[in-house]
């Protein structure tokens, strides 16, 4: 695998995460803005839908990061590591 084969691999990784949590992210800001009445159902005495959701998005930009250095750390660096042993080619 060359560099740039590698560039365009971790770009796409990367493009696809950005839109996990974009998508993730906007979509709770738009159920906070149009489903009011569901965000705010309680499912414990001071525990809400939108609490629990709230945390989801969290939870969500947390695995997002992890995925992308897991695949960094096991993928990239090892092939980083070959392109530069071999002379970059």
């Amino acid at each position: 695998m060359s560099y740039h084969a590698l560039h365009e691999r971790r770009w796409r990784l990367a493009i696809a995460l950005t839109a996990v949590v974009a998508a993730v992210y906007f979509g709770f800001i738009l159920l906070v803005a149009y489903a009011k009445p569901t965000m705010g159902r309680l499912l414990a005495p001071g525990l809400s839908v939108g609490i629990v959701l709230g945390a989801v998005v969290i939870v969500a930009a947390w695995a997002t990061t992890w995925i992308y250095v897991r695949w960094a750390n096991t993928h990239f660096d090892r092939e980083i590591s070959r392109l530069k042993s071999e002379g970059g080619r």
